[in-house]
């Protein structure tokens, strides 16, 4: 596996990650993976069940179709 070293980390960066290491129980390195996976991710998105999803929800919704109309009612409803 590839090793990383990181420089010229901030102070107040390295006490965070610190405390945040503490507060899982992770060890600096692991907690730095942690964050480097939640920010990348490490996931691929399905782009086949997103489209499936947007059919099914489209299908739901169709019989209730939006108007400029209804939807400035809607916002001035119970607006004086």
């Amino acid at each position: 596996m590839p090793t990383l070293t990181l420089k010229n980390i901030p102070d107040t960066l390295y006490h965070q990650l610190k405390e945040s290491a503490q507060a899982h129980r992770r060890s600096m390195n692991s907690e730095i993976l942690y964050c480097v996976e939640q920010t990348l991710g490490t996931h691929k998105i399905d782009l086949e069940a997103q489209i499936e999803m947007a059919k099914k929800l489209r299908e739901k919704t169709a019989a209730y179709p939006l108007t400029d109309e209804l939807l400035y009612d809607a916002k001035n409803e119970g607006r004086a």
